[in-house]
């Protein structure tokens, strides 16, 4: 009871309409497709003009290519605009902001698995209104935000910053993991049994499970869900997940600059969230409309990952008419440069996958160049037994192209970092 006061008490404060916007989306929940494109319609055409009445950017945009917010009619003319990346809102940022005078904004930060580091404000609808479609997200799985949990997350080791992160868990009733030091993980286990659910780094939480499960310290649970976000999760994580905390891994899939995207139902499908986003599926690369961005408009961002989404027709187990993201398949990056070809890194995906789905063997790896026709290719698991099987899996993509090195048994831990599946030191200009 008192967790939920500081709660209520905190949105109040700091986010005044999550509440409304969290009942909005769990009225929505249910609603029919049609219903929800009627929704996104409406909802485009407004952040389409609010982007060119107070967004320089878009504004000359908009003037550019000739379109006329005015004139929308349906969201296929969202591609008369032209695609925007990651590099146009660096190098654009004062133009993309706008002048709207909002009540409240937040400074957001981050450099993604660029390195580049990107800085905007967002608005505080756009701000609750994504809390609101995270939580609608815990609600599947009956889980209340002011609950007990456990936090796997990047930590700051400046001293003022220590304090106001153990601030901040204290009143969001959390606790995280620090290092990965075996009695620290006894600690952490040991708090984990009053916790309702656990979140973070998808490879922290495979990291400690591993660890829980080496040291014979699995508890008898009680968590809801554990949720893994900003990175691929991995096929070969769930075992040991599953062994130490009793449930796999479901994914929230977004980004700071996009929103929350999707959320995985309990049927294991991860539904786009059309009340906060449109999804674009270009050459597999997902382009992102965020529709509560008033602040810093994002309007057909190339975010930067390969997606799968399921046809049209499909429909999820769960009743929910939202349409299903079927996979992450990994991040957009560097291309695999052969002694005579050219590989799309998308690859290392089919080839992984291939071995998953026909022979039934899961890995997690890690894909090092650092020179033409050479790939050191770091495989987590210590099965050198499935050599002879991965090389010919190579051939067939690869061909002689591309000699592989193949290291088994590594460590992809990063320090409190996101993991790429592929790293590339080659100049590819």
């Amino acid at each position: 009871m008192k967790n939920e006061i500081i709660y209520r008490a905190g949105i109040r404060i700091r986010n005044p309409s999550l509440q409304k916007y969290f009942d909005f989306l769990i009225d929505s929940d249910r609603w029919d497709l049609e219903r929800l494109e009627k929704l996104q319609l409406e909802k485009t055409r407004e952040l389409l003009i609010f982007a060119n009445r107070y967004s320089e950017y878009y504004k000359e945009l908009f003037k550019k290519v000739k379109f006329k917010p005015k004139d929308f009619q349906g969201l296929q003319d969202l591609k008369k605009i032209p695609i925007s990346n990651k590099k146009d809102l660096l190098k654009y940022n004062k133009e993309i902001h706008s002048r709207y005078s909002f009540d409240k904004v937040f400074l957001s930060e981050t450099s993604g698995t660029s390195g580049e580091v990107l800085k905007f404000y967002r608005n505080e609808e756009w701000d609750s209104f994504n809390r609101a479609t995270m939580f609608r997200g815990y609600s599947w799985y009956n889980v209340k935000p002011w609950e007990r949990n456990g936090y796997f997350w990047g930590y700051n080791f400046d001293r003022a910053k220590m304090i106001k992160t153990r601030v901040l868990d204290a009143l969001q009733n959390r606790f995280r993991l620090f290092t990965y030091d075996a009695d620290e993980v006894r600690r952490f286990a040991e708090r984990l049994k009053g916790a309702t659910y656990l979140t973070g780094y998808s490879s922290m939480i495979y990291e400690v499970a591993r660890i829980v499960n080496e040291l014979g310290i699995r508890n008898e649970y009680d968590l809801k869900m554990v949720k893994g976000t900003s990175e691929k999760i991995f096929e070969s994580y769930q075992d040991e997940v599953r062994a130490a905390f009793g449930r796999r891994i479901i994914s929230e899939y977004g980004a700071a600059e996009s929103g929350l995207i999707a959320f995985e139902c309990p049927e294991g499908f991860m539904h786009i969230n059309m009340e906060n986003v449109i999804i674009e599926e270009e050459n597999d690369e997902i382009v992102v409309t965020n529709l509560n961005s008033r602040s810093f408009p994002i309007i057909r961002y190339r975010l930067g990952d390969y997606i799968k989404l399921a046809d049209q027709g499909f429909r999820c187990p769960c009743g929910r008419a939202h349409p299903v993201i079927l996979e992450v398949m990994g991040r957009v990056g560097g291309n695999i440069i052969g002694n005579k070809g050219i590989y799309p890194t998308l690859t290392l995906y089919y080839l992984f996958k291939n071995l998953s789905l026909v022979r039934g063997v899961s890995l997690s790896y890690q894909a090092v160049q650092k020179e033409k026709g050479k790939i050191i290719l770091r495989i987590e698991q210590n099965s050198p037994e499935y050599t002879d099987l991965i090389k010919t899996e190579i051939r067939k993509y690869f061909k002689e192209d591309v000699d592989f090195d193949l290291q088994w048994g590594v460590s992809l831990r990063t320090k409190y970092g996101k993991i790429k599946d592929f790293i590339t030191y080659i100049d590819q200009r």
